[in-house]
């Protein structure tokens, strides 16, 4: 059994024939790139690039006004309003954004959080109950609610308001509420579609400040803004585009002391942070509490006002972070080692059980085993009375929420969304479970063809690739979901150095030309060989050693490099070569040649076939003659 899968199966992007970006001051990798990904006029990469200002919210929400008379209205009495937030990263910013604003705004509020591992996932009945008798009348939710029937029902029958700000699936009789900010409800196409909980806070608390005369009590929201959307893998446009912008911009100088302290712990400096600073050294820090601790401890270090005390706080993060990968690592090798134990083929669909793992972990190497075995796969730890509770992750094109639904007979409970999801499930019957996924997956994976896909963004020569480029790269920024990190690569490379370093990564020295280019490939498998003439796929990053810059490239495929590149139209397949004059020389199945050469002397009217055409256009592309 293979410890990982190390074939790509590479396509190519579509093809780009005009122009229409070329007003704009970009190179012309960049400007394909954004045609491919649907701006394709001045005006929509313009806007893109420097975001317009946001319509009001109020309206585009409509109970926004109903939840502003509300709040307003604890502000000026100073009444206790709860706060019940998610102990994601995403919940826990939302929790402590609402509590900043609230208490600046005059109002007393409390946090309301579930435990992971104690109350599951979101409000309920027990929590309601407990802060009526606390003499809590108003309580909003962050990130969670809207689903919470039984809950929200309690509320209602012992006489409490309950302001639902979520943005998970709306259930199609929704329970009585005072007012649903959700981005569901807002028109079609609104830029405010794509907010995560964090953002919906975020729209409560900024007009809640506006209504009351004192924009500076939320001086911090947009930095607890721009962490949670990140940290929550919310798309990153529309309004997060537009707020993330503005907000990376600051946020190295937070008025949040707790913000301030991550950052010292991360080592960040006093420079403008992006969004990958956020996705890879604060959200981390904060999820592993929400994951194995108590996900006030997060609250308490992003409400702090002493500089001390958050420091303090954040250093307790960072230990649970610490455990967090401690524990990942461990149940990775245990999991990889289950799956090395099967003699026979790789299965479809990777269904690991061991009831010691920890719930809190066991989706994060879920996902580590998805990406290592191009499949998807899920991770079971025990729940006790015979139970597991699982988390599954699942490549695009796989859509998770629909294989558990196709599962259902199966399950206790379940849910999700395309990309991921959870269930539980009675040990007895996970065999039987496993079997249909089995089958499920198996059909998806014979529609994928061999091996991991890859589709680069746009071609690139090494020599492409300097300062001059990354500042005009760093101008597409923030990358993140919706808009992702660009995926470049280019051809006939040679290796002229590389070696396997610390942790199992592949460095790599490859030129072209006179040009050499840095680069790594992380989690290498040291038994796939390393092409001497190779083309790669990789991210362009930047790099600082000692007090060294420079840039260095993310490889994330590597091939041989041919002088053919192999092309299909329809159900046939064709070969094409780039010839010593410098034409593209087409030959299919039957051993036929058509040069793109003879349309200049008009030798061959097939060459005016839009079908030819198009194939040759992929062919110019392929053979690297067009970015």
């Amino acid at each position: 059994m293979p410890v990982s899968i190390r074939r790509w199966s590479w396509s190519l992007p579509d093809v780009v024939s005009a122009d229409p970006l070329s007003g704009l001051d970009l190179p012309l990798a960049l400007r394909c790139l954004l045609q491919r990904r649907g701006f394709t006029t001045e005006q929509a990469a313009e806007a893109m690039l420097n975001p317009v200002d946001l319509p009001d919210p109020a309206d585009h929400f409509p109970d926004l006004e109903q939840a502003l008379i509300r709040l307003e209205r604890s502000c000026r009495m100073g009444e206790a309003v709860a706060i019940c937030g998610d102990y994601d990263a995403d919940g826990m910013t939302s929790t402590a954004l609402l509590l900043r604003a609230l208490t600046a705004l005059g109002a007393q509020p409390i946090p309301a959080i579930p435990s992971r591992m104690e109350d599951g996932y979101g409000l309920n009945s027990g929590m309601v109950e407990t802060l009526n008798d606390q003499g809590i009348r108003v309580l909003v939710t962050v990130d969670n609610g809207v689903a919470a029937e039984e809950a929200l029902l309690c509320a209602a029958r012992l006489g409490l308001e309950v302001i639902v700000t979520d943005h998970h699936a709306i259930p199609p009789q929704p329970a009585p509420m005072t007012a649903l900010i959700h981005p569901q409800t807002t028109p079609e196409g609104s830029p405010y579609r794509g907010l995560a909980g964090v953002g919906l806070a975020f729209v409560v608390a900024h007009a809640l400040a506006e209504r009351l005369g004192q924009p500076d009590a939320i001086l911090a929201a947009r930095d607890l803004f721009c962490i949670g959307t990140v940290a929550d893998m919310a798309p990153l446009l529309g309004a997060n585009r537009r707020w993330l912008i503005d907000g990376l911009q600051t946020l190295h100088r937070s008025p949040c002391a707790g913000v301030q302290a991550l950052q010292r712990l991360a080592g960040l400096g006093d420079k403008p942070l992006s969004a990958e600073d956020i996705g890879f050294q604060l959200a981390p820090r904060i999820n592993a509490v929400g994951r194995l601790g108590d996900p006030e401890l997060v609250v308490d270090l992003l409400t702090a006002t002493d500089n001390d005390a958050a420091m303090a706080l954040a250093r307790q993060c960072d230990d649970f972070n610490r455990q967090r990968r401690e524990l990942c690592d461990a149940i990775e090798a245990e999991a990889t080692a289950l799956v090395e134990a099967d003699q026979g083929e790789l299965p479809p669909f990777l269904l690991l059980a061991q009831g010691h793992w920890h719930h809190g972990v066991i989706g994060i190497v879920a996902a580590r085993l998805m990406d290592r075995f191009h499949r998807p796969a899920a991770l079971l730890a025990g729940e006790g009375n015979g139970r597991l509770r699982a988390s599954v992750r699942a490549p695009a094109g796989f859509a998770v929420d629909q294989a558990l639904q196709a599962c259902a007979e199966h399950l206790d409970r379940f849910g999700g969304h395309p990309a991921a999801g959870g269930f539980t499930v009675e040990a007895t019957k996970v065999s039987a479970l496993h079997e249909q996924l089995n089958g499920l997956a198996a059909q998806w994976l014979a529609s994928q063809g061999d091996g991991i896909p890859v589709m680069p963004d746009a071609l690139l020569n090494l020599e492409q690739i300097n300062w001059d480029f990354w500042n005009q790269l760093k101008r597409l920024e923030p990358f993140g979901i919706g808009h992702p990190t660009p995926l470049f690569w280019s051809r006939d490379c040679e290796v002229v150095q590389s070696r396997i370093v610390t942790g199992g990564h592949l460095s790599l020295m490859v030129q072209q030309g006179s040009v050499q280019r840095r680069g790594i490939s992380w989690r290498w498998d040291p038994s796939h060989p390393v092409p001497e003439r190779c083309d790669l796929a990789y991210r362009i990053n930047e790099n600082s050693w000692k007090g060294e810059r420079r840039l260095q490239l993310d490889v994330k495929a590597i091939r041989h490099h041919s002088s053919r590149v192999s092309l299909r139209l329809g159900p046939r397949h064709y070969l094409a070569e780039r010839t010593s004059a410098g034409d593209v020389l087409l030959s299919n199945e039957a051993g036929e040649t058509l040069s793109s050469l003879q349309s200049t002397v008009g030798a061959d009217q097939r060459l005016q076939h839009p079908s030819v055409i198009r194939l040759m256009d992929q062919a110019r592309l392929g053979l690297g003659l067009t970015p």
